[in-house]
C-alpha cells in the first residue's frame, strides 16, 4: 500500500484502464472465467462525497469502484481490508486495492465472473444501471437487524442494509 494516498483530481478512468489492462495481459489471457466478448472500461466515473465513484467492467469480472479525489474523508484500507460505504440503497463492503497506474482504491464486487453479458454494451448498461440505482433510495426498507456486522448498537431508525445479491436483483429487474 502506498505511503501517502494519491488523491485524483481529475476523472481515474483511464489509469484504472490501464491498470487492468495491464493485468489482463499478465494474469488473466486464457483464464478459462473471462469473457473473450467483454474487455477492460471504466464506466461513469463522477464525484461522490469528495471522491470518484464508477463502475470497472473486466472480461473476468465488474466491480464498482472508490477512488480518493480528496485527502479529506478518505480513510486507508490495506488491500483484501473491507470497508463499508454508505449508500442511499444502504451499506456495501468494500476491500482496499492499490495498483501502480492508480494509486490506492477500494473495489465492491458486482460480478465474479462475466458469462452472464454476451457483449460489452450489455455488461456497459449493468454498470450504468449500478450506478443509477446506487443513487436513488429503495422504495421500501427492512427493519434493523442488530447490527454486530457494522459493530454498531441497534437502532430501531436505521434502515436495514439491502444485501448486495438483493440490490443487483433490483438494479437487474429480476427482484
Amino acid at each position: 500500500m502506498s505511503a501517502a494516498v494519491r488523491v485524483h483530481e481529475s476523472d481515474p478512468s483511464a489509469l484504472l484502464d490501464a491498470a487492468f489492462r495491464r493485468i489482463a495481459l499478465e494474469g488473466m489471457a486464457g483464464v478459462p472465467v473471462a469473457n473473450p466478448a467483454l474487455r477492460v472500461e471504466a464506466v461513469g466515473f463522477a464525484r461522490r462525497q469528495g471522491h470518484w465513484l464508477g463502475v470497472l467492467i473486466t472480461p473476468w469480472c465488474m466491480n464498482l469502484v472508490l477512488v480518493p479525489g480528496a485527502a479529506a474523508g478518505w480513510q486507508c484500507a490495506a488491500p483484501g481490508r473491507r470497508a463499508f460505504h454508505r449508500f442511499p440503497a444502504g451499506h456495501l463492503a468494500f476491500l482496499g486495492a492499490d495498483e501502480p497506474e492508480v494509486g490506492e482504491f477500494r473495489t465492491c464486487a458486482l460480478f465474479s465472473t462475466m458469462s452472464a453479458f454476451a457483449n460489452q454494451v450489455e455488461a456497459r448498461m449493468a454498470a450504468v444501471a449500478t450506478l443509477d440505482a446506487l443513487r436513488h433510495p429503495p422504495e421500501a426498507a427492512d427493519p434493523v437487524p442488530p447490527n454486530e456486522a457494522f459493530g454498531e448498537p441497534e437502532r430501531a431508525d436505521r434502515a436495514r442494509p439491502m444485501s448486495k445479491r438483493k440490490f443487483l436483483e433490483r438494479v437487474l429487474g429480476r427482484g
